[in-house]
Order: structure tokens, then C-alpha cells, then sequence
């Protein structure tokens, strides 16, 4: 017997003896009323399987009244059948009753975007009659059921985004009516097969986002009826199959990201004449773009992002009326004639233009004058990593929309446009490289949206404008290796938001590094090397507590190394070489996290201590100071004298005396603390649900804000309670409102957790909070909620896994690159450092997870949802006995905890590794693939060191290729480069590993993972 002889027999019988089991129980308890029993008994079943109905969706699911009246149920005009199950987006969480079967009138089943899990009953193919089949965005596990094809007249068939393994079923293949198969982003394996082709009714096709590896087969040319092809981020090859260019009623063909090669047909633009979208980025296409791809007039998307396609462009965009978005960017595009960037002007006809990408290509010539007359409407326009020259057309600044501009590393010279101040909403700004002249202008004080500004590397003079003081918004700062000159402006130091970069380095600067300085409280990187400062080392500096690299060197600083720099204990990188400094090294130096400290050409004296990083003479230097001593034996530096002996005798005697004095006094102290609280104890408490710490907000507001909770905008469901979206006040302030289930188990506890929380903290990485609502509903119900601000960017968990949340691609998230995800680990871990060890008493979060990883808009990361969060004292070495049952979620969750054992930091430290991990690899720890002993972090300490580029996201490797092509021909620089992501990569996730080893006692500290963090990322930014 067949495969799918057994299958059909099997289920034919599952089917019979349901039916006759449902049939038996109906004719026990039948009556007038209810003249299908088996329908309604069979949702009973149904709903019996749901675990969790948040938003009461199945709660109607009763006696009371018929079940045809039930929510989400729709019955034949007879009322006697059920046709169609339609709970989507209803936050539903459970499995799909097997009994599912028995609904043998069923048309559509709608269960998209719940929370659904186990495997995709076999039964449903006992439903003859069913036409659509919805269930996406759930997490279905298994393999797709062979048992649909005997659902002879499904058209509509969506199982995306789930966690599907194996193929697609060649059973389907009977399936004559189906228009839609959209299998996309699950874990689906195998080719495409040819039998695929029997399919004559298919329109679209989305298996995007999955495993599939061979060849596109030729058998795409007989669906006439193909108008969608989506077979993007896969492992596909060999070249795009002749018979597809015969598909022409075709409007949607992406390929993106798998392995394919060849050149494009040159009649592409007369075959595929609807073509909508066309997405080929990410291959090995080479060859020219055809002239002929002037024809798709309905065109409105191009993208051929990293491929090594060649030649002068020579289409006409003028004819294409419809494309909004055109991306070129990393390719060979250019033919070296003097007319090469005529195609600008044909662009002028694209109105609606919003995206043009040209970086990283072999395009050379002046960027012509037409490039102001391009859409108003244009967003982002790269000519970054090319070879154009001549001067910036003034008219650039017609461009009022544009947000981000990027010119880099071209040979434009001239004056930097001040038409460019016109672009208001400009956001990034890179004209580094070049050989720019002339005086910053003054104008681009008129960027106030933006927050990035290169600069960099030009011939730029005179003074910096005090205006930039406006650019409110910035990150980063970049106006290093130019001829400027004067004093730094003060303004510089009012900007709130720096926090990247700010280098100034290789300039003429003069006069004192301002005091201000230490308004930047949350700068990572600071550099004004090789300048002509002249001051002390403001003491003011030690503000500047999210310091990472300070380079100084190479300047006139005189003076000692103020001790208060001591407290900038994030301190990988300090660079004072070449400089007038004078007075000891201080001992706090070696107490800090160093991993590099130059200390060499200066004046300093007395001994060099032998802590920290001066231990190792290959991360320290201190050559070209006469007038040291002792130090490690590597140094070769002179024995210290016998006064430094007496000196700390005496500093002794100096302590013992002070101690004295101090203990005397804090007794004092401690007395008169006791006696006022005692009597303050005695006074009644007003404590509410926030305590002192925020103004309540009414429920009514909150309704109103949401929408009365409106499904449409509904966040997420999380453990216990739903998240909505909302506008909290005139202003339009959008924020977020996590609504408490009550009915759920711990729901209070969760609130008054989350309360006493955010009671005590405040962190950059850490989602902030508005205000609470503990009031009552209208019905006279309990209802708690906490409102916190609007993370626009989602959370991790939807960057990571949820590329394509909808059959639109155009709303797709784009993949995070490897920076990107250092960032937000980094992030992270500053979060947890913050929590574990710089909080009043430590807090252990107990739920770290993606989906509580929340990105705003400028993808910074900030860690949510505290529910499960517990304070533990200091002197208890943050370690606590787990009889309050947290438990976490599963896969994240460290193991300890599942026998009872310790609450600590440590748990929240292998929550993060396995955070990590799955940053770089993109597999959950829940994956299909762990079992029989095998867990995410084995999976990925067998890797290291020689197979990790195997097991991490390929993405990353794609995302990177790029920093390998356009202006760096050199094959041994490449190579380099190619090396150095591979280290990068090995070292992040070394340390998810060693952050989610088994003992707890053996894990690293997570102050230390952030060092060894941004040293990856010092070292991934370097190439």
C-alpha cells in the first residue's frame, strides 16, 4: 500500500469514529433546541484545548446560547452547520483539537496570529468541503499534514510563520483548485519540487524564510496563473529558470538572499510587463541590467543589493511612473564613460521616488545638477564608496524629506553646499573621505533631526561652528583628520544625546578641553587626539559614566590623571601618550577593566603599580617617562627608594586616626536613624500600588487611550496580561498599556512586583514608565495596569523570527547586521549590570527572553516586562531559595531552577547567554533540532572554534560582505577583513557560551561581558 493509501485509509477511519463517537454523545443529550450536537460538541472540544483566551474570545462558548451565535462561529442560512471558525488575532494560546475533523461542512478555518502550538492535526483532512485554511503566525510544530490533499476544494492555504520542519508534501500536488500556498518563514527543508507544476491554479506562492536548497524547477512556466513568486532567504541555486519569464501576468518575483547566479534575460522588461516588485538581492548575479527593464512600468520596487552585476545603466527610469524604491547599492555598476550618470536625469520623472541606492559601485563622473530636481518626496539617497568627483550641486538641498544622505569616500572636492541646511529632516549626514574644502557651514545647525554627522577625513578649515549645538539629536560626531582649528565650542558639550562617538582627533584644535565635557554623561567614545589642547584633564570627565575609549594623546595636557576618573569603571581603552602630564600613575588605573592603557610620553614619576592591566606589558605602555620605577619585571625599569616606604607608614598612621574618627561618627549617625525610624514606623501607611514614586492614571483615560482595548491595537500577549498600544494625551504621546489579567494566577503579584521595581530604577536600557492604573472597570470589576513608553521598533523577538509577520514583503523587517546585534547585547548586559550590581539592592529580572527585549526607534535596546523580578539583599550574595516557584520560560530559564535550587544573578546571567546565542544563530532554544541531550549552547560549543561561521546566521556573513566590496579591490585586505568578522563572530559567541554553562558558580560575571562586548565591537568597527 502507498504512502498516501495509508494515509488516506487512516484517517478515513479517525474520521468515521469521531463522527460516531460525537454522534453516540448527541443522541444522549439532543433536543429541539440544538438540532447538531456534533458541531456544537465539537467546538466544546475545541475550546477545551485553549489554555489561554485572553481577550474572552471563546468565552461565549457555552450553554447559554446557541452555538451559532457563539463569537467567531458562523453557521449555513439553515443554522444548522458550522461553514466558518474565524478567531484571529484573538491571543488564543493552546493546541487545535484533533476533533477539528468532525466539522464536515467547515469552509474556513481563520486561527491567525494566536498562539497555537503541537502539530497541525492530521484530521483536518476529514473536511471535504474546506476552501481556506488560515494558520499563520502561530507555533505549529511538525510537519505540514499530506492528509489536506483529500481537502479537495482548498483555494486558501497559509501556514507561515510557524515552526514547520520537513518538505512540502508532494500529496498537495492533487490540490487543483489551491490559489494561495503560503508556507514562509518556518524551518521547511528540501527543494522545490517539480510537482509544483501541477498546482495550475496557484497565484501566489510565499515560501520565503526557510531552508530550501537545489534549483528553481522549470515547471514554474506552466502555472499561467502565477502572479506572486516568493522564495526569498533560502538556500537555493542555479540560475532563474528560462520558463518563469513565460509568466506574464507575474507581479511579484523575489529571490533575495539565496544562491542563485547568471544574468538576467534580456527581455525581461518585455515578457514580465506587470511586474510590481522585483527583489534579487543577495545572489551572484551577474552581467548587465537589460535595457528592457525600461518596460515594467508598473515596476515599483527594484532592489539588486549585493550582486556582481556590471555595465553603464542605461534604463530609462522615467518611464517606470510607479517605483518608489531603487537599490543598486554593492554591486559593479559603472562603465568608466563620461557620460555614466545620465540616468539621473531620467529619474527626474519618478515622483514618487523614495529610496535610491547606488553606493558601493564603480559609478564615476560629476554628480549632475538634475540630482536637485529628483522626487521632494525622496527619503534616502547613497552614493557612498564610488568614484565621483567635482563639486556638490547646490541643489541638493531641494531634496526637503531627505533623511539620510551618504556620500562618503568619493573624490568631491569644493565647499560643503550650505543649501544643505535646508534638509531639515535629514538624519545622516556622511561626507567622510572625501577631500571637502573650506569652512564647516553654518547651516547644517539647521539639521535638527539629525544623529549622525561624518565629516571626516577631508580638507576642511577654520573653526567649528557653535551652531552644531543645535543638532540636538546627535549620536555621533565625526569631524576627525581635517585642518580645523580654534577652541572647542562649548555648545558641542550641550548635546544630550551623544553618545556614540565624538572625535575630533587629527585637527588643530587648541585652548582647554571644556568642563563641560562632562554633560556627555552617556558617551562611549571619546577622541581628540593629536590636536594642540592645552588644559588639565577636567576632573569633570568622571561624569561621563558610559565612557569606553578616551584618547587624548597626542596634545599638551599637563597636570596629574584626576582621581576621580576612577569611578568610570567601563573604561576599556585609555590613550594619554605625548602629553605634558606630570605626578604619579595612580593605583586605581589597574583597578579598572583595561584592556589597553598608554601612559608612554609624559612626565610621570614614582613607581608604576603592578595591578590590573599593568600586569601585562603587551596592553600597557609607559615608555618616555624618565622618572619611573619599579613596575613589573618586563618593563626593566629602575628599583623604587626606600622614602616610598615611610611615606606609607605615614599614610597609615593617617588612615588609623581617620577610621577612628569615622567609626565614632557613623555610631552617632546609626543611633539617631534608629530612634527617628522607630518612630516613624508608628505612623499609618499610605502606601499605593506605585508608593511615592508616580501620579495614578484613571481607567476611563486609559480606555479612551486604547481604543476601549481595541484589537487593532493590541501589542502582544504576554504571561500574564495584553499589551496594548495608545494615545495617552493631547499631545499625541503614543504609549503602551500592559492590562493585568487578574483571572491569571500571579497577575497581582506580577503587578505589585512591577511596581515595587520601577519604584527603585532608572537606566538608559531599561523601558521606562509613565504612570499605573489601579482602579475598577465599568462593570465594577478589579483593574490594574502600568503604562509605560512606546517602544516603536517592537521587540527581539519579532527582529529576529518574525522577518515576515504578513504576505506584505514591502513591511518586512530587514535583517539585523552584526553591529546591530552587538549593540543590543550590549545593551542588554549594561541593563542587567545595572540591575545586578549599581541598584540600591540587587534585582534579579528571572525572564529574560527576546520578546521582553523591547528597540526603540533609534534601535536601542531596553529590557521589560518585571513581573517575575525579586529584590535580593546585598549580604546574601544575591542568592535566594526558590520557593516562590518562578519559573521563567522555558529554554531561557537556568537550570538550576528547575530543581527548586538558588534565585541569582547567575540565572539572569544564562538567560543572556541564551539570549546571545540566539542572536548569532537564530535558532530558539526550543528548536525542533534540541533534543536527546543536545541544547542551543551544546549546539554551539561544539562549533567553536573552527565551525562557528557554520553555525551562525548567514545573514551576518551577507550583511558583512559589503564592507568587502566596492572601493577595497585588494584581495589580501578583503581576506583581512573577512577574518576579522570571523573573530568577532567566534568572540560574542564565546561568551553566550560561557554566560550559559550548567554551573551557575562557573559563569561570567556580566560586567565583565559587557567589557569584553564592546572590545568586539572596538574591533569589528576598526576594519
Amino acid at each position: 500500500m502507498s504512502p498516501l493509501s495509508f494515509h488516506a485509509v487512516h484517517v478515513q477511519k479517525s474520521c468515521f469514529a469521531m463522527i460516531m463517537l460525537l454522534h453516540f454523545v448527541s443522541s444522549l443529550t439532543a433536543t429541539p433546541r440544538n438540532k447538531n450536537e456534533t458541531d456544537r460538541l465539537t467546538l466544546l472540544a475545541i475550546k477545551e484545548k485553549i489554555t489561554d483566551d485572553p481577550q474572552g474570545v471563546v468565552s461565549s462558548w457555552n450553554a447559554s446560547s446557541h452555538f451559532c451565535d457563539w463569537e467567531g462561529v458562523i453557521c449555513g442560512r439553515q443554522r444548522s452547520r458550522v461553514i466558518i471558525i474565524d478567531v484571529a488575532f484573538g491571543g488564543l494560546a493552546g493546541t487545535l483539537s484533533p476533533y477539528i475533523g468532525n466539522l464536515t461542512f467547515l469552509r474556513g478555518l481563520r486561527l491567525q496570529n494566536n498562539t497555537f502550538h503541537g502539530e497541525i492535526p492530521r484530521e483536518l483532512g476529514c473536511l471535504f468541503s474546506l476552501r481556506e485554511l488560515r494558520l499563520s503566525n502561530n507555533s505549529f510544530e511538525g510537519e505540514i499534514p499530506a492528509t489536506l490533499s483529500r481537502c479537495s476544494e482548498l483555494m486558501y492555504l497559509d501556514v507561515g510563520n510557524n515552526n514547520l520542519v520537513g518538505g512540502i508534501p508532494k500529496e498537495l500536488s492533487t490540490l487543483s483548485k489551491l490559489t494561495i500556498l503560503a508556507i514562509h518563514s518556518n524551518s521547511l527543508t528540501g527543494g522545490i519540487s517539480s510537482f509544483i507544476g501541477n498546482l495550475t491554479s496557484l497565484k501566489s506562492l510565499s515560501a520565503s524564510n526557510n531552508h530550501f536548497e537545489g534549483s528553481i524547477p522549470d515547471v514554474f512556466g506552466q502555472l499561467r496563473n502565477l502572479r506572486e513568486v516568493r522564495l526569498s532567504n533560502n538556500n537555493l541555486s542555479g540560475i532563474i529558470p528560462p520558463s518563469i519569464y513565460n509568466l506574464s501576468a507575474l507581479t511579484v518575483l523575489s529571490l533575495g538572499y539565496n544562491q542563485l547566479h547568471g544574468s538576467l534575460q534580456l527581455g525581461i522588461g518585455m515578457m514580465l510587463q506587470h511586474l510590481q516588485i522585483l527583489h534579487l538581492q543577495g545572489n551572484l548575479f551577474t552581467g548587465p541590467l537589460p535595457l528592457s527593464v525600461s518596460n515594467l512600468t508598473e515596476l515599483e520596487s527594484l532592489d539588486v543589493y549585493h550582486n556582481y552585476f556590471t555595465g553603464k545603466i542605461t534604463t530609462n527610469f522615467g518611464d517606470l511612473k510607479k517605483i518608489h524604491h531603487v537599490m543598486l547599492v554593492s554591486n559593479n555598476f559603472g562603465s568608466g564613460e563620461p557620460d555614466e550618470m545620465n540616468f539621473f536625469t531620467s529619474m527626474i520623472n519618478c515622483s514618487i521616488l523614495e529610496i535610491l541606492g547606488l553606493r558601493g559601485n564603480q559609478f564615476e563622473g560629476v554628480l549632475p545638477k538634475s540630482v536637485g530636481n529628483l522626487s521632494t518626496k525622496l527619503l534616502a539617497l547613497t552614493l557612498g564608496r564610488n568614484f565621483l568627483y567635482g563639486t556638490l550641486p547646490p541643489s541638493l538641498g531641494n531634496l526637503i524629506n531627505l533623511g539620510w544622505l551618504s556620500l562618503e569616500e568619493n573624490r568631491f572636492t569644493g565647499i560643503i553646499p550650505t543649501s544643505l541646511g535646508n534638509l531639515q529632516k535629514l538624519g545622516k549626514l556622511d561626507l567622510g573621505r572625501n577631500y571637502f574644502s573650506g569652512t564647516i557651514p553654518d547651516s547644517i545647525g539647521n539639521l535638527s533631526f539629525l544623529f549622525e554627522l561624518y565629516l571626516g577625513n577631508n580638507r576642511l578649515e577654520g573653526t567649528l561652528p557653535s551652531s552644531l549645538g543645535n543638532c540636538q539629536k546627535l549620536l555621533l560626531l565625526d569631524l576627525s583628520q581635517n585642518n580645523l582649528s580654534g577652541t572647542i565650542p562649548k555648545q558641542i558639550f550641550t548635546l544630550p544625546f551623544l553618545s556614540i562617538s565624538l572625535n575630533l582627533s587629527q585637527n588643530h584644535l587648541l585652548g582647554p578641553l571644556p568642563s563641560e565635557v562632562g554633560n556627555l554623561k552617556s558617551l562611549v567614545d571619546l577622541d581628540v587626539s593629536d590636536n594642540n589642547i592645552s588644559s588639565d584633564i577636567p576632573s569633570s570627565l568622571s561624569s561621563c559614566t558610559g565612557l569606553v575609549y578616551l584618547h587624548l594623546e597626542g596634545n599638551s595636557f599637563h597636570g596629574s590623571i584626576p582621581a576621580s576618573l576612577k569611578s568610570l569603571r567601563g573604561l576599556l581603552t585609555i590613550d594619554l601618550s605625548r602629553n605634558n602630564l606630570s605626578g604619579q600613575i595612580p593605583e586605581f588605573l589597574g583597578q579598572l577593566s583595561l584592556a589597553t592603557l598608554n601612559l608612554s610620553y609624559n612626565n610621570f614619576e614614582g613607581e608604576v603599580p603592578i595591578k590590573g592591566v599593568f600586569t601585562n606589558s603587551s596592553t600597557m605602555s609607559v615608555v618616555g617617562n624618565n622618572r619611573i620605577c619599579g613596575g613589573i619585571s618586563e618593563l626593566r625599569l629602575p628599583r623604587c627608594t626606600n622614602k616610598k616606604i615611610k611615606d606609607k607608614m605615614h599614610l597609615v598612621y593617617i588612615l588609623i586616626i581617620s577610621a577612628t574618627s569615622t567609626l565614632v561618627g557613623i555610631t552617632l549617625v546609626s543611633c539617631l536613624i534608629f530612634c527617628w525610624l522607630k518612630k516613624k514606623s508608628k505612623a499609618p501607611s499610605t502606601r499605593s500600588s506605585m508608593r511615592e514614586g508616580l501620579l495614578q492614571v484613571s481607567y476611563e483615560r486609559l480606555l479612551k487611550a486604547t481604543g476601549g482595548f481595541s484589537p487593532v491595537n493590541m501589542l502582544g500577549v504576554g504571561s500574564f496580561g495584553s499589551v496594548y498600544k495608545g494615545t495617552l494625551n493631547q499631545e499625541g504621546s503614543i504609549i503602551a498599556v500592559k492590562v493585568l489579567n487578574l483571572q491569571r494566577r500571579g497577575a497581582s503579584k506580577s503587578f505589585m512586583a512591577e511596581c515595587e521595581v520601577w519604584r527603585n530604577i532608572r537606566h538608559r536600557n531599561l523601558v521606562k514608565i509613565i504612570t499605573s492604573c489601579a482602579s475598577v472597570d465599568f462593570q465594577g470589576n478589579d483593574f490594574k495596569a502600568l503604562v509605560y513608553e512606546f517602544m516603536p521598533n517592537g521587540n527581539l523577538e519579532r527582529w529576529l523570527h518574525s522577518s515576515a509577520k504578513s504576505n506584505d514583503r514591502q513591511n518586512e523587517l530587514p535583517s539585523l547586521n552584526l553591529l546591530q546585534r552587538i549593540n543590543i547585547a550590549i545593551d542588554v548586559a549594561s541593563a542587567l549590570d545595572y540591575l545586578h550590581n549599581h541598584c540600591q539592592k540587587p534585582i534579579i529580572h528571572c525572564d529574560l527572553k527576546p520578546s521582553n527585549i523591547l528597540i526603540d526607534h533609534d534601535m536601542v535596546a531596553h529590557v521589560g516586562d518585571f513581573g517575575l523580578a525579586r529584590f535580593h539583599p546585598r549580604i546574601t550574595n544575591t542568592i535566594q531559595r526558590s520557593s516562590n516557584g518562578i519559573s521563567g520560560t522555558i529554554g531561557y530559564t537556568a537550570p538550576e531552577y528547575g530543581i527548586g535550587s538558588e534565585i541569582s544573578t547567575k540565572g539572569d546571567v544564562y538567560s543572556y547567554g541564551i539570549c546571545l546565542l540566539e542572536m548569532m544563530t537564530v535558532k530558539r532554544p526550543t528548536d525542533d533540532m534540541f533534543q536527546e541531550g543536545l541544547n542551543l549552547h551544546n549546539f554551539v560549543r561544539m562549533a567553536i572554534p573552527d565551525n562557528v561561521i557554520e553555525i551562525v546566521d548567514q545573514v551576518l556573513l551577507k550583511n558583512n560582505e559589503e564592507e568587502t566590496s566596492a572601493a577595497e579591490n585588494n584581495t589580501r585586505q578583503n581576506q583581512s577583513i573577512v577574518k576579522k568578522i570571523e573573530e568577532c563572530l567566534t568572540s560574542v559567541v564565546k561568551i553566550g557560551v560561557a554566560c550559559s554553562v550548567e554551573s551557575p558558580q562557573d559563569r561570567m560575571n556580566i560586567n565583565d561581558v559587557v567589557h569584553e562586548l564592546q572590545f568586539v565591537r572596538y574591533k569589528l568597527s576598526q576594519h
